[in-house]
């Protein structure tokens, strides 16, 4: 018996609370006009994302001076001699995250004789068979930083001096690119 008093005083309780809650809130502006001003004392959204105002688009702008840019780079690796002629920026790049640590590993393998496919396969952690032919690879398919990829293809070498040397020639094209 206590039980169902129980139930029935929060059965009561919720319908009641309900019920108040509804009649609090007002059913807003009537008659001509009200759908604006409904409008204009509502928040347009609770998505805090939807506040932020957002700059003029300038996705038609920005293709053509970025292939602008990709285009004299490219060229200008060719003519370093870090990509062969015919080979495109963007299709040897495609697999490394960035585009100033892509270009890093170009001039690595340029300044060290170090095959860029390896190095990029390092530099991943994607290792396909065509690759590893030729590359002494590490044992787990993770990707590593640029200095210890050129560590595990050349022990020998500076691994950290080269790849800063590498990384500040980069910066370098990466700046004479954008101007």
């Amino acid at each position: 018996m206590k039980k169902q008093w129980i139930v029935v005083g929060v059965a009561i309780m919720g319908v009641s609370l309900t019920a108040l809650g509804a009649a609090a809130q007002s059913p807003g502006p009537q008659g001509v006009g009200a759908a604006e001003a409904a409008q204009s004392h509502a928040p347009h959204s609770y998505n805090p994302i939807k506040w932020v105002k957002k700059g003029t688009n300038t996705t038609t702008e920005q293709p053509d001076a970025k292939g602008d840019q990709d285009k004299n780079l490219t060229s200008k690796l060719q003519v370093q001699g870090l990509l062969p002629a015919n080979a495109n920026l963007k299709d040897a790049c495609s697999t490394i995250r960035g585009l100033d640590e892509c270009v890093a590993a170009l001039h690595a393998g340029h300044n060290l004789g170090l095959d860029f496919n390896c190095l990029k396969a390092n530099l991943t952690g994607v290792h396909t068979s065509a690759e590893m032919a030729s590359c002494t690879v590490a044992t787990r398919n993770k990707a590593m930083s640029l200095s210890k990829a050129i560590h595990v293809l050349k022990p020998d070498a500076d691994a950290n001096a080269e790849a800063k040397n590498a990384e500040k020639q980069a910066h370098d094209d990466l700046k004479g690119a954008r101007s």
